[in-house]
């Protein structure tokens, strides 16, 4: 019998409404944050650790939404939780035209901004749409998606540069928000489906008669009861926050670390887009990867180039090899999002994905906050950010090393039985 399946899954549509919902989350509050620093310094008359505390707050109060908009993610879907989200980031961006030069309002500011953007404009509400999506295809369709970070962090920061010179950073912001509102809202209310059974479909856009033997994916995997007293889980909660401190607090920081050393604002906000550049790279290599390797090699791979990319960074001088220390750096930050949810599905099944991808998320987000807060604050210390760096060199060596205790796959690809096996303790926890 002739297949009447569309020849283009429209899952690979859900990758296109999702990377353009990710495009202004992170690159303009996380990858463009080193654009705004000084500025926001200036006009707030602020040391550089109470600036960094803006991002904090902004990075804490979002993480520790995130089981909760996980749960309900799991319990209603992920696109009622957008598209409220969504239009309230819209409508907070733009309110930063009323924030005037008190440290407080910038501190409300960005704790309002960080509940919108975790909820609505970043990696684990969409995660969890193309995890349901995708199964055989997973680690490559996670990694387009997140390409809208990826893009979005080469074209925003040298964006911002330009609209901050031309028109200060509120007005930036204020622009930035009602594109929001204008591009990825719409977007997300007309296309995003949920589920592939939304549309009479099956994951990967497989063939009912071929795979109606097989479970159906989304309802494999552990309660989150299980999930809780797994040590894999905990190793991963782990590794996701020390490197979440490291390459945060190197790459919000980059442009005042390379400004220190003798670099032009141009210069540095070049050095800030080529970190972006290696984070799209670093996400479409190892999403390519995790299809065929195991996650956690691959993750070794990515992170090994940003341990480097950090110790150069401790005693560069004015010159070329800063920017091949950003690219470096940005390399295990591309890999980061989605070898992160592949691996929390792989591992743990799609049951709850969204509350155990929301609590790895969150927990990886307040680590960042700690990065970025130490960061400024070993600066404001030392007068210099090499003692700082030194620490985010160690603590990802140290992850480094937890990576290489995770077992196998609970999860896998060619998972065939809807029945859970026994915990497995990996070896060496």
């Amino acid at each position: 019998m002739t297949s009447k399946r569309p020849k283009l899954f429209y899952g690979w549509l859900m990758v296109f409404v999702s990377a353009v919902g990710l495009f202004l989350g992170a690159p303009l509050l996380v990858f463009s944050f080193s654009v705004f620093f000084k500025s926001l310094a200036v006009d707030f008359h602020a040391s550089r650790a109470a600036v960094s505390f803006a991002f904090s707050l902004f990075n804490v109060v979002g993480a520790l939404c995130l089981p909760a908009i996980g749960a309900f993610i799991d319990r209603y879907g992920a696109k009622r939780v957008i598209l409220v989200s969504v239009l309230f980031y819209g409508l907070f961006l733009c309110s930063s035209l009323w924030v005037s030069s008190g440290l407080w309002q910038l501190y409300l500011l960005f704790t309002v901004l960080g509940i919108a953007m975790s909820s609505g404009a970043a990696p684990v509400p969409y995660g969890v749409v193309i995890s349901h999506w995708f199964n055989r295809r997973r680690g490559l369709a996670l990694a387009l998606c997140m390409m809208g970070i990826g893009v979005g962090s080469i074209v925003v920061p040298i964006l911002s540069q330009s609209l901050i010179a031309a028109i200060g950073w509120r007005a930036t912001f204020a622009t930035f928000g009602g594109a929001v509102l204008l591009i990825p809202l719409p977007v997300v209310a007309a296309l995003l489906q949920n589920d592939p059974k939304q549309r009479g479909l099956l994951p990967d856009g497989d063939d009912g008669n071929q795979v109606s033997h097989k479970p159906q994916i989304s309802k494999q995997g552990l309660s989150w009861h299980e999930i809780w007293h797994t040590p894999t889980f905990w190793i991963m909660i782990f590794i996701f926050s020390l490197t979440g401190a490291a390459v945060h607090g190197a790459a919000l920081h980059m442009s005042a670390i390379l400004t220190d050393r003798g670099f032009t604002a141009e210069r540095a906000a070049i050095a800030t887009s080529l970190l972006g550049a290696a984070v799209l790279v670093g996400r479409l290599c190892s999403g390519f990867l995790l299809d065929y390797v195991f996650a956690p090699r691959v993750a070794f791979l990515f992170y090994s180039a940003t341990t480097v990319g950090i110790v150069m960074l401790c005693g560069i001088h004015p010159g070329n090899v800063a920017l091949v220390a950003a690219f470096l750096t940005g390399l295990g930050m591309g890999a980061e999002v989605e070898s992160m949810g592949y691996m929390v599905s792989r591992y743990f099944g799609l049951r709850v994905f969204g509350t155990a991808y929301g609590y790895t998320f969150g927990a990886f987000m307040i680590s960042g906050s700690v990065g970025v807060l130490l960061m400024g604050a070993g600066y404001d210390r030392f007068h210099s950010y090499t003692v700082p760096l030194a620490g985010l060199a160690i603590a990802m060596v140290i992850a480094l090393f937890l990576l290489t205790r995770l077992g196998p796959y609970r999860y896998g690809v060619e998972t065939h039985t809807s029945q859970p096996k026994p915990l497995e303790v990996p070896s060496g926890a």
